[in-house]
């Protein structure tokens, strides 16, 4: 039970004549109050009446001067009089309306709403004549907030200590989350109150290849979920993440209240600042369905339009890859058996080859075959460069050129060829978290790939960051991700990136940085798994603001098929691995698995080869974190509709109602489900597949097993 002492009670008696500034959403079911409390900001907000969010503090700790020095990250009490927390009068408010159209590039839907009334509070410091602003804009799905700093005389250039944005919630919630790290998002989402955090935390993690936690703390998107009588769905995130640290939540449990923690870089300081400036958007979600959650576009909103000139060379793309093969162990990314080689000094050619080099001439003309034959655009080549032989786990700084193929991999005949049967190769870029490294040669490197039709690139962060010190997180790195994405654009190159920070909707701002991995993807299924309620998270976390490169589409899903004995799995049915295309965005869709088990199973790869990566609209059709999802979405320039349905460990029946295609008019829908003997465990690649004639008054009941799922594909009768 949350503790309210005598002392606070009384406390907030005398403030409660105090003046505030009210905002409401359009529609009026919100409302954000901000007042000052004795020179302290808080703010609270209100959905239907009720509180949402108590009065929360916000504001800023700073260094004393921006020349950080060795041990400066200590506090000093006499630190705080340089603090943007306190001592404030409120100078001006300005207000503000928008309700607009825009179309995504790529997206869930053709036509986003950005619709919300905003308050820009500004607040002065009379100890130190500073001002900052503090912006509120107020939507139908909730509320962003940032902190704005105009130049002015007494703050040009200073360096954030820590931001102590709060978030105070009235009750104990359930909550899914996973721990926050410096490095990493690749964990296990946890399922608990959030009075249960502490008590879990220290059980929630596994290793993994870069790793700096924060002790009882938690990542965004963070999900709750008030429960009772008229539920109520909550989602804490944050927006237009750029030229500053990636943020996670500290945790009072006793309190039920977050606070802002920023990635720190190695002296402590979390942004180095120059006015006028911006932080990203504080953003809270809140909806009485959890479908609703999912559905809102308000990180993507806060977002600013992009100003690239010429879109047109972005484009989604469904790729197959030489990836899971070297994933489960089966093929290496190296070609030798050397452990030590330098780059432009060691002659690869006169190496002993390793035998499972999988990125050789042979191999890949074999997927380009495949790929071309079945419809899919690009072909993703992992390993074709030289380096491989110890890029991870060394601080080694000059790891790859990005431009020298290995021996066995012939890169302009791949090219001709994979071009002669309409397949594009994706070019990957791993950096093993040497950023510099990729800096040097990022021109060069695209340079390659324009000179071979190359129009994507995968690029890969594995392992601590170069600069040394600094973290995937960081200002400084978070800076590099979107400087490769500007370079990429003045190539025309589009970028799916992995171990990098997660997206916060800046794929309206950078359109061509279209894909990001940034969680726990198909991978892990075969390093520590993913349990079956993953998948039933993630949209309401990792997804809200981006797509990710989540890889799926395993059919065998049992190792012991490749190594016998071997006691991994892909904790899915089949049919699940088909409904992962719909229930996850993928603009940059790719069928993971090998061409051999795909050729065993060619009528439910049809659903692969048909699904779209684009949208016109997408429906929620019923949504539950943590248990299932449900969801419907009519392909972009199209009149075909594709279905998806998954569930985590329990087994599910869901009838959908097919209300939302159009009146008169007949469709074929082909379905995909699971057998009546199917089962993750037991029996995975146990399905059925027929077809039926639907209209909008249609419904068909369905019947998920255990991390099973359905999915449809539905054109209209001409």
């Amino acid at each position: 039970m949350k503790k309210i002492t005598v002392g606070a009670l009384l406390l907030s008696m005398m403030f409660i004549g105090v003046k505030a500034q009210s905002l409401k959403s359009p529609d009026g079911k919100f409302e954000m109050n901000f007042q000052l409390k004795e020179g302290v900001p808080y703010y609270n907000l209100k959905f239907n009446g009720a509180v949402v969010v108590e009065d929360s503090k916000l504001g800023l700790r700073l260094f004393k001067d921006t020349a950080i020095k060795f041990a400066s990250e200590i506090a000093k009490s006499e630190d705080a009089k340089y603090d943007l927390n306190n001592g404030f009068a409120k100078t001006d408010e300005k207000r503000d309306s928008k309700n607009e159209t825009w179309q995504p590039v790529l997206g869930e839907k053709k036509n986003y709403i950005n619709h919300y009334n905003e308050l820009a509070v500004t607040l002065n410091q009379a100890s130190t004549d500073r001002s900052i602003v503090v912006k509120f804009r107020l939507f139908n799905d909730g509320l962003g907030f940032r902190y704005e700093f105009p130049q002015q005389k007494n703050l040009n250039y200073f360096v954030i200590r820590e931001e102590d944005s709060e978030i105070d919630f009235p009750t104990d919630m359930k909550a899914w989350w996973m721990v926050a790290d410096y490095d990493s998002q690749e964990y296990q989402y946890q399922e608990t109150k959030v009075s249960e955090i502490p008590a879990k935390w220290d059980k929630a993690f596994d290793a993994n290849a870069s790793q700096s936690l924060v002790k009882n703390a938690v990542q965004s998107p963070l999900m709750l979920k008030k429960e009772g009588k008229e539920p109520l769905y909550i989602n804490v995130a944050e927006a237009a993440v750029l030229d500053y640290p990636a943020s996670h939540l500290e945790v009072d449990a006793q309190n039920y209240k977050f606070k802002t923690h920023l990635t720190a870089d190695r002296q402590g300081a979390k942004g180095y600042i120059q006015t006028p400036s911006v932080t990203p958007w504080r953003t809270i979600i809140v909806a009485p369905k959890a479908e609703q959650v999912m559905d809102s576009k308000m990180i993507f909103n806060l977002n600013e339009p992009t100003k690239y000139t010429d879109t047109s060379y972005i484009h989604p793309t469904k790729y197959m890859g030489v990836w899971w093969e070297m994933i489960i162990g089966k093929s290496q990314w190296a070609y030798s058996t050397a452990e030590n080689v330098h780059l432009g000094k060691t002659d690869f050619a006169k190496l002993t080859p390793n035998g499972k080099h999988a990125a050789n001439n042979t191999k890949v003309k074999e997927y380009i075959d495949f790929a071309a034959e079945n419809g899919f655009q690009g072909l993703l080549i992992e390993g074709w460069n030289i380096g491989w032989e110890d890029w991870f786990g060394h601080s080694k700084e000059f790891v790859f050129d990005f431009i020298t193929p290995y021996p066995d991999f012939d890169i302009k005949m791949l090219n001709e060829y994979a071009h002669s049967k309409g397949i594009k190769l994706i070019m990957h870029h791993e950096t093993s978290g040497s950023a510099t490294n990729y800096e040097r040669w990022a021109d060069k490197a695209f340079q390659t790939m324009n000179k071979y039709g190359y129009d994507a690139v995968k690029t890969g962060y594995v392992g601590d960051i170069i600069p040394r010190g600094e973290h995937h997180y960081s200002q400084w790195t978070i800076n590099h991700f979107y400087r490769i994405a500007e370079k990429a654009n003045d190539y025309k190159i589009m970028v799916n990136s992995h171990e990098s920070v997660r997206p916060t909707g800046e794929s309206r701002t950078y359109p061509n940085y279209i894909s990001a991995e940034a969680a726990r993807g198909t991978e892990y299924e075969a390093f520590g798994g993913n349990k079956p309620d993953h998948q039933t998270v993630l949209p309401f976390t990792r997804w809200m603001g981006g797509s990710m490169d989540y890889t799926p589409g395993i059919f065998q899903t049992k190792l012991d098929y490749y190594f016998p004995g071997d006691n991994r799995f892909v904790k899915t049915t089949l049919v699940k691995q088909l409904a992962l295309y719909v229930t996850m965005y993928m603009p940059l869709q790719m069928a993971a698995d090998l061409p051999e088990n795909y050729k065993k199973h060619m009528d439910a790869f049809q659903f692969i080869k048909d699904v779209a990566a684009d949208w016109d609209d997408t429906k929620i059709l019923s949504a539950e974190p943590g248990d299932y999802v449900i969801t419907a979405r009519k392909a972009k320039g199209t009149e075909n509709w594709f279905v998806g349905g998954i569930t985590d460990e329990n087994k599910r029946e869901y009838t959908v109602d097919f209300s939302f295609l159009d009146k008169g008019k007949k469709y074929e829908a082909t379905i995909y489900e699971d057998g009546k003997d199917a089962d993750y465990i037991d029996n995975p690649q146990s399905y059925n597949i027929y077809k039926k004639e639907i209209t909008a008054k249609s419904k068909i009941n369905f019947k998920m097993v255990r991390s099973g799922g359905f999915a449809v594909s539905i054109k209209p009768v001409k």
